[in-house]
């Protein structure tokens, strides 16, 4: 898609990056790396420096299509930060103009910092001369008028670790005594589930997408078979991993099944993470972040490289809210998130 170069927006920037020989699409680096103090960046590693974890400082730009942004938008309500932290959120459909506000989209929002009519006015404030990718999820720091950070896992972390002082719930997700498999299971996760989606939908390569593919449902058979006796990724505490894989499993058999050809198998197909997936959605502060309408129109109508028609299937619409038996198994999350 375009992208800003030097400050300007081009599009007649490469839509997308692959490499070059097989075709394979390589997710580009995010831009914006900062921490907020008070981040526990690893089991041993807190910021001392940095902006302050003030409430009423920060801003979150996001999307409810893009799985990315989900993983900030779940770490703010399972935390209960809504108070502490501001939220606007783009529209759905993602065109030659990037990520747009509109305030008469449901579930949108105009820009409420900067009156902004694209995301790309909010990355040339924070750098005027910016050259990349103008993505979904941005934390904003409105002290210093500029953007902390753009890479979701480490905003999900600085959410989860810095802001327990205004945090209204008892929700750890990045748990002492976890930290490390945490860790391992955020990274293990991400090129074959995670960026795997993508690295199939993508790609321009025959041998490429089949490797893609052979990888996303390796892992996907392994992590069924875990969570057979688990009822979370770590065991029985609800951390950020799970917040990871959930965004791209609530996504799978609406979008990534049909959309990118991941469809050798569905989701609601594995016996372990459809339950694992419908345990998690049955987090009211989970569902309150789920926009299925988004997600759809998102992906169907944003590609006109896959789909140049942009319908929107009306299928299958899985039952996110059917029963589960998950609480059979030991752990579960804390009780103030349960209602």
């Amino acid at each position: 898609m375009p992208r800003m170069v030097d400050g300007e927006w081009r599009y007649d920037a490469e839509k997308l990056n692959r490499d070059e020989t097989g075709g394979e699409f390589v997710r580009e680096a995010t831009s914006f790396r900062d921490w907020i103090a008070g981040t526990r960046r690893g089991p041993d590693d807190v910021v001392d420096d940095g902006p302050a974890p003030e409430s009423g400082r920060y801003h979150l730009y996001v999307s409810y299509a893009c799985p990315w942004a989900h993983r900030t938008l779940l770490a703010r309500s399972l935390k209960g930060l809504e108070e502490a932290i501001s939220v606007n959120v783009v529209a759905p459909v993602r065109q030659d103009d990037g990520w747009e506000f509109h305030g008469d989209v449901d579930g949108a929002t105009p820009d409420d910092l900067f009156g902004a009519d694209y995301l790309r006015e909010v990355y040339a404030r924070a750098d005027s001369s910016f050259t990349g990718r103008v993505t979904v999820p941005v934390l904003w720091d409105r002290e210093a008028g500029t953007i902390v950070n753009n890479e979701s896992v480490e905003i999900m972390r600085m959410l989860d670790t810095a802001f327990d002082a205004h945090a209204t719930t008892d929700a750890d997700l990045y748990p002492e005594g976890y930290r490390d498999e945490v860790d391992r299971l955020i990274e293990a996760i991400y090129d074959p589930v995670n960026n795997g989606v993508y690295r199939a939908g993508f790609t321009e390569s025959q041998a490429a997408y089949d490797e893609a593919v052979a990888d996303l449902f390796a892992a996907l058979d392994r992590w069924d078979d875990h969570l057979a006796d688990r009822r979370y990724l770590a065991g029985d505490v609800l951390t950020e991993a799970d917040l990871a894989m959930f965004t791209t499993l609530y996504r799978f058999d609406e979008v990534y099944h049909t959309h990118f050809k991941c469809n050798r198998r569905r989701l609601t197909d594995y016996e372990h993470l459809w339950g694992y997936l419908r345990d998690l959605y049955a987090i009211p502060a989970v569902a309150a972040t789920c926009r299925m309408d988004h997600v759809k129109t998102h992906y169907y109508r944003s590609h006109p490289d896959i789909d140049p028609v942009g319908l929107v299937p009306v299928g299958p619409d899985p039952d996110f809210e059917a029963p589960h038996d998950r609480e059979r198994l030991p752990g579960g999350p804390p009780a103030d998130l349960l209602g």
